[in-house]
């Protein structure tokens, strides 16, 4: 049996869209409502440590001394 593939990050926004949406109308029922909240809390966990994750990745690329490419994290000082 494959594994269940985590949603990528601009489906899991849609889908917390979604539910806001949802939730914003008012028309679901309690319990129906709640599940949408604890859904919802999970997604927005899981982007905010998809963004953190790309936020560790972004780097620029400055020329060094040597003319080579060199590696600064993002908002580093230059």
């Amino acid at each position: 049996m494959a594994a269940k593939k985590k949603p990528d990050f601009e489906g899991s926004m849609a889908r917390l869209e979604e539910i806001i949406s949802l939730l914003e109308k008012g028309e679901a029922p309690l319990e129906q409502a709640m599940a949408l909240f604890e859904e919802g809390a999970k997604l927005l966990r899981e982007c905010t440590r998809q963004l953190d994750e790309a936020e560790q990745k972004v780097s620029l690329l400055t020329a060094g001394k040597d003319g080579e490419a060199v590696e600064e994290p993002f908002g580093g000082n230059s």
